[in-house]
């Protein structure tokens, strides 16, 4: 903060009890600036400059504190003490800080030079303000970035921001424009803005879930952007991270660094290891050599410190000492003797070199006086001088140097070089945007120095090229090939007979068939035997008729799904089988009312005979019909196709179209089953010689076993093993009855034929 003066400079006014060491740098060089100043003649002769410096904090509210002690010499339209007249102020060093300050400032006209605030200008500030930027605009910098990274081919990086209106902006204005040269965003995270030490404690969980993204990160390249305080914010939360994760280091990656950045330290930070950023990248405003700058920092005592009240408290904290008469308590390593040389501290403590924030400081504060210069020239040239000296602060007020690139080099000591290797803008290579020396770059131990990472398509996807954006999906008839860069049509696939499982299944259905054929004929050629003709010959005849059509429908479940098969399928099965089920039914009545019609007086010798049995099965199956004429009236079923269930095959089935009514098909069956079991098992205890219901009891048995067992089952599956689940439990199922109820009478119809006459029938056992 200037203010010009006769005679001596007053002393400082110090209003920071902790300084950050980079942050002290600057200080020296206004010092050291001001001081050039006052003691060259050519410039202001006769006037010499004074200052005061306040610290912001980096808090809202202490930056506006600040603001508001600035104009204190001021009394609204008065003019007092003019030898204390503040003529411009110089700071702040973050964009925050800078706008909170000219918020004050702007109503009292004061100039405002900020050598850190990279912000562009709003489009609606006027060219004549008081606000003046010792920095390039910000926007050259987002360029310089990408072309950083295509020059060096990086086309997987993430952003690591901080998390305030200009960590927003950048993230926001980057992105498209990475996007814009095919350079991937891996992540973009925003690191919480922390004011205190204190602060710190609170979001160590953070830090740590933002160190995981950044190391499971297949990016090589974390480009961050902040300023001094977020620097110490990364330092923190790498050294957390690795705390917690041996495994896991972020010495390879790659870490871009924007001009904002400072390399600053606390002093527990001043022990940390510098290595995560070797061979890291740095854009910084252009900077030169100041002749007598580092002589001036290597004279530093505190004992002679002529006012500088920052000196003492400095020289504590980096050198872990104690004054005499100290009232502090802090651990140190002995007394300041004033010895302690400043070149002796690790760079990352301090730097012995001017860096490009206190460069811009010592411009601001000769741009400042070259201005005052002008205006106190003799009255003559007063209004060109005027002139002259509001021209020299309009350059200054976007400045074109352009930004220098430098190459971290780190040292065990933790101290780190900055090499310069390009340039962006200004004097860069006529023709382009950024130079880059890549012969004086030191690069990543332990891998390529240039990494490239893509991410293989997910499932169901190709790329037909490569580096490609975006991967595009196959069509539903289509699958992407093994190495995933073209698609494949699918095949076709239904249950058939060409193939093994289906061809079993019609072998299978085919045997059964020709057995209950022989079985038939084994009963008809001995129609006239008593066997034959005591268990209802005709009904018998029926029986046998339709379960031979029950093991011959495998195979339209086996021929292919079209609207014809798949209408015939589900009815075709319901019909056959209830007329089966139903016989059974009516066999098993028919034994229990023979019996009952024996005892003398009984009224059931007229419900005895064939009409009673037909009555019973056609009753029966008429009601199955009506369920199956509803179901083709409603909602039939139809031919469908499953893309999703198989990756390289379109399965082809049949859609039941009411799952409903298939299920009540299912449900009468099985309730004239059960109906039969029980019939059949209360009869089971009549003279066994007439008495067939124990092998219709065990045959319902089987039968309710297996399509109690179908229904979980084929709900569990898909596609064609559907098919054969049912397939399978029609066979099975039509097998247990054959087995069961005529098994028995063929083998006394062929292997014992002395047992089928009417003496061994009638005789009781």
């Amino acid at each position: 903060m200037l203010k010009n003066c006769q005679g001596s400079p007053p002393p400082f006014k110090l209003h920071s009890i902790y300084i950050k060491y980079i942050n002290y740098q600057h200080i020296l060089a206004f010092i050291f600036a001001v001081k050039e100043i006052n003691e060259n003649p050519k410039i202001l002769p006769n006037i010499t400059l004074g200052f005061h410096i306040y610290d912001s904090y980096f808090n809202e509210r202490m930056t506006y504190r600040a603001a508001l002690n600035l104009p204190s010499t001021f009394i609204p339209n008065y003019k007092c003490d003019t030898q204390k007249h503040l003529v411009a102020v110089i700071g702040g060093l973050d964009f925050d800080t800078s706008f909170y300050m000219a918020d004050i400032l702007s109503i009292y006209k004061i100039p405002q030079l900020t050598y850190g605030s990279f912000a562009p200008e709003d489009a609606g500030q006027s060219q004549s303000t008081s606000f003046y930027r010792m920095v390039p605009n910000e926007a050259h910098q987002y360029t310089g970035i990408v072309e950083l990274l295509l020059h060096f081919g990086w086309t997987w990086v993430g952003l690591l921001a901080v998390d305030d209106d200009s960590g927003e902006k950048f993230i926001q204005t980057l992105r498209p424009l990475l996007s814009q040269k095919g350079i991937c965003l891996a992540f973009s995270e925003t690191t919480l803005k922390t004011t205190y030490l204190a602060d710190f404690y609170d979001v160590q969980s953070d830090f740590i879930q933002i160190y995981h993204v950044i190391m499971e990160s297949e990016a090589k390249v974390v480009v961050f952007y902040g300023g001094t305080t977020p620097m110490i914010r990364l330092r923190t939360m790498l050294v957390l991270g690795e705390m917690g994760n041996i495994n896991k280091t972020s010495v390879g990656k790659v870490w871009i660094l924007t001009a904002q950045v400072d390399f600053t330290t606390l002093t527990y930070q001043m022990s940390w290891d510098m290595h995560v950023f070797y061979g890291s990248l740095s854009f910084s405003v252009h900077s030169n050599v100041v002749q007598g700058f580092k002589a001036f920092l290597q004279v530093q005592n505190p004992f002679e410190a002529n006012g500088n009240g920052f000196v003492k408290q400095f020289w504590a904290q980096v050198f872990l000492c104690l004054f005499p008469n100290s009232n502090k308590e802090e651990q140190a390593n002995g007394t300041c003797t004033g010895e302690e040389k400043l070149e002796n501290l690790p760079s990352s403590g301090f730097e012995m070199s001017i860096t490009s924030h206190s460069y811009s400081i010592y411009n601001a504060v000769y741009a400042t006086a070259h201005a005052l210069h002008a205006m106190f020239l003799s009255r003559t040239k007063y209004r060109a001088a005027v002139e002259g000296g509001m021209q020299e602060l309009q350059k200054l007020q976007e400045v074109e140097a352009g930004f220098d690139i430098a190459n971290i080099v780190t040292f065990p000591n933790n101290s780190f070089m900055r090499v310069k290797i390009g340039r962006l803008g200004g004097e860069a290579v006529p023709g382009q945007r950024i130079s880059i020396d890549d012969n004086r770059m030191e690069k990543k131990e332990g891998g390529p120095f240039c990494c490239y990472d893509c991410s293989p398509c997910p499932q169901g996807m190709i790329s037909s090229q490569k580096d490609m954006d975006d991967c595009v999906g196959c069509p539903e008839d289509h699958y992407p090939h093994r190495d995933q860069s073209q698609c494949i049509p699918k095949t076709i696939s239904f249950l058939s007979v060409k193939e093994p499982l289906g061809m079993s299944l019609a072998l299978l259905a085919l045997s059964l068939s020709l057995l209950t054929m022989v079985v038939l004929a084994i009963f008809i050629k001995h129609q006239d035997t008593p066997i034959v003709r005591a268990n209802n010959r005709d009904l018998t005849y029926t029986l046998l008729t339709f379960l031979l059509l029950c093991f011959l429908c495998p195979l339209i479940f086996l021929s292919p799904p079209e609207r014809v098969s798949c209408l015939l399928r589900q009815m075709a099965f319901g019909l056959v089988f209830t007329v089966t089920v139903s016989c059974v039914l009516a066999k098993t009545i028919t034994v229990v009312l023979a019996f009952v019609a024996t005892k003398p007086g009984s009224r059931m010798r007229k419900w005895v005979g064939k009409r009673l049995a037909n009555s019973i099965v056609i009753s029966c199956s008429l009601i199955q019909v009506g369920i199956c004429a509803v179901w083709l009236g409603t909602s039939p079923p139809f031919p469908d196709s499953d893309m999703q269930s198989a990756m390289r095959e379109i399965i082809l089935g049949c859609n039941e179209g009411s799952v409903t009514l298939f299920y009540c098909v299912l449900g009468y069956m099985g309730f004239l089953a059960i109906l039969s079991f029980v019939v059949a098992f209360f009869a089971r205890k009549l003279p066994d010689s007439f008495n067939e219901a124990k092998f219709i009891t065990f045959s319902m048995l089987l039968f309710c076993s297996v399509w109690i067992s179908f229904v979980p089952v084929y709900l569990s599956t898909k596609g064609k093993y559907m098919v054969a689940v049912e397939i399978f439990s029609i066979l099975a199922s039509s097998a247990g009855l054959l087995g069961s109820i005529f098994a028995p009478k063929c083998y006394i119809i062929v292997l014992r034929p002395d047992l089928n006459c009417k003496e061994k029938l009638i005789k009781k056992k």
